[in-house]
């Protein structure tokens, strides 16, 4: 937690910021990528939501209060880019949010960055009929293995309620994955 405390006190200091920024940058990457990318599936729309996500993060560390772990913040902000990022695009596209989703599945088996199986595209498949609460606790818990104190913090919800959104979950993908 010092080294967190220490990163960002750098982040919030004119004299340190660039570097303390891309050391940021470095550590949070990947994690935050996959995260988004489990979200809008292009990697190319991770892409764009990641750096936009850590465009926030530079303009408003100063308003960072430390209530939460630094990277509950972080992922908060992900989170909000890329539910955003979706709403604009199904309202560009003048269609839906489930008919957004049901695109961007079929899209996923073009997508060069995709590498997974028939079984693979079935869960997304199935994902992609969850509300999205449910969806980002999924994802959360079973791709990146977070606690649920985590997700708390990120979600800003109650233990139990993910509790419950996940198992609510876990149960529609099996009776998705069981239908087929």
């Amino acid at each position: 937690m010092l080294a967190e405390e220490a990163l960002i006190d750098e982040l919030k200091s004119p004299e340190t910021r660039e570097r303390a920024f891309g050391v940021l940058v470095n550590t949070y990457k990947e994690r935050l990528y996959w995260h988004i990318r489990r979200i809008v599936l292009n990697h190319d729309d991770a892409d764009d939501v990641l750096q936009n996500t850590f465009i926030k993060v530079y303009r408003n560390i100063d308003g960072f209060k430390g209530d939460s772990k630094l990277y509950s913040w972080m992922y908060r902000i992900a989170t909000n880019e890329s539910l955003t990022f979706l709403k604009q695009r199904s309202k560009k596209a003048g269609i839906s949010d489930e008919e957004l989703k049901t695109r961007m599945v079929e899209n996923l088996q073009a997508d060069v960055y995709f590498e997974g199986e028939e079984i693979q595209l079935k869960l997304q498949q199935a994902l992609a009929t969850l509300p999205d609460k449910q969806k980002l606790v999924f994802n959360m818990k079973y791709y990146q293995e977070m606690k649920y104190e985590e997700i708390s913090e990120v979600l800003e919800t109650s233990v139990g309620a993910l509790k419950t959104s996940y198992h609510l979950a876990v149960k529609k993908i099996e009776t998705y994955l069981k239908a087929d």
